[in-house]
């Protein structure tokens, strides 16, 4: 096998996935690309600053009440920050930011083996997907093809699904979900497709595309809206609840989670120029953007049905809670960062759509209601994102992986002008 014309190919679709304007050119907005620039440039120092406080094995997870929480390197969140680093030192080729970054690398290594959950796409493709299209290291292609291996063993034929959590219940505990699958899922999927061209192997792109149609098949509501949680039936392969674990109610849009979806759909049409996907991807995005409670900022409330009429919460919901509806940053980020990538492929009347909401996006979250300056959460980038409401958890603060997509959405967006 010639293992140097393979990394050639793999870091030409790397470069592609920065510049994926296929089908016309797009125009960065100069004032917007200052902003831009102005707010990479600030990251790095943050970035610095926030390094200084994270512990030897561990990441940063979220700024809350003037102290740093942090993760095990096995938590599904723990590739964000190198991979955020990773992106600065893209940037800037600063010397303490590229040293952090190789350094928490490292701790990844390890997790390459995990089984127990579906998170290896976040936790090793943000991180070691970009350290080798930084670098062409082939160690780190080898990193990331058994990475591959560990998620494709929770895949199961009978669904045609990866397994997103094992011995899950319903929130109100009364029921234990055989096979249950989250629409984050399909952020896993990148993953599978690298290792399938890394190694000419076809069973993992076969398995990332059948999760992808399942998903597809079952995920997604008539108005393009999609359930948070699904759980399958192993013997009939037929979803038998619908339900939510991190939004407003079963049947509401959690923001996050459609973010989730417009993300994962383009990026699996990115991989396999089926058109079905991108229907898909454009279809959530329009569900996402024309949505009557979208904010004029284009900043999302945490779920779009807060409190509405037919949305029955799952949990204790006391509308009381916060003064106001938190805001979900991360949902923004992630959003924006999809688009910038969908525009390339629609005609153009969409893809001015797409590039003017993720400009409205970026231009709000670089904004000060948004964009933490200094050290205000601790050297993180991003204020005003939620982890899981209904928990009480992690509402209105910053979290790591708002900071890596906003990065990610600046990087897409500042490679539209080459």
């Amino acid at each position: 096998m010639n293992w140097n014309r393979i990394t050639c190919c793999l870091l030409l679709v790397f470069s592609l996935k920065l510049n994926a304007q296929y089908k016309h050119t797009l125009k960065p907005d100069q004032p917007l690309l200052k902003t831009i620039q102005a707010s990479l440039s600030a990251s790095v120092p943050q970035y610095i600053q926030l390094s200084k406080q994270v512990p030897a094995g561990k990441m940063p997870r979220t700024y809350e009440n003037g102290r740093l929480a942090t993760v095990s390197p096995n938590s599904w969140i723990s590739g964000f920050y190198p991979g955020t680093l990773l992106y600065l030192t893209e940037f800037s080729s600063d010397t303490a930011i590229k040293r952090e970054a190789y350094s928490r690398l490292e701790l990844m290594e390890p997790m390459k083996s995990l089984t127990v959950h579906h998170d290896l796409g976040f936790m090793m493709y943000c991180s070691y997907g970009n350290a080798y299209r930084l670098t062409g290291n082939s160690q780190y292609r080898d990193v990331l093809v058994r990475s591959a291996k560990s998620l494709a063993s929770r895949f199961d034929p009978r669904v045609g699904c990866i397994k997103s959590w094992d011995g899950i219940k319903s929130l109100d505990g009364k029921k234990q979900f055989q096979f249950p699958v989250i629409i984050d899922n399909m952020m896993n999927l990148e993953l599978l497709f690298f290792a399938s061209k890394a190694t000419g192997e076809p069973y993992f792109r076969d398995i990332a595309i059948k999760h992808a149609e399942v998903t597809m098949q079952h995920h997604l509501r008539p108005d393009y809206s999609c359930y948070h949680v699904l759980n399958y039936d192993i013997e009939t392969g037929l979803p038998t609840d619908k339900i939510t674990h991190q939004g407003f109610s079963d049947n509401s849009t959690w923001a996050r989670g459609q973010a989730w979806g417009i993300y994962g759909f383009t990026m699996v049409y990115r991989e396999t120029k089926d058109k079905r996907f991108l229907e898909v991807a454009c279809k959530m995005a329009d569900h996402f953007l024309d949505h009557p409670n979208l904010p004029v900022d284009k900043i999302p409330y945490w779920d779009f049905n807060v409190g509405q009429p037919g949305y029955v919460p799952q949990w204790n919901y006391d509308p009381k809670r916060y003064e106001e509806t938190p805001r979900d940053a991360s949902a923004a980020a992630i959003t924006a960062s999809a688009l910038i990538e969908l525009a390339g492929y629609t005609d153009k009347q969409k893809s001015d759509k797409y590039v003017k909401a993720a400009e409205a996006m970026l231009r709000s979250l670089s904004s000060p209601k948004y964009r933490a300056s200094g050290d205000e959460v601790g050297g993180m980038l991003l204020k005003h994102s939620c982890g899981g409401v209904p928990g009480n958890i992690e509402v209105d603060v910053p979290l790591s992986y708002a900071d890596y997509y906003y990065v990610e959405a600046m990087m897409r967006y500042k490679a539209l002008k080459k």
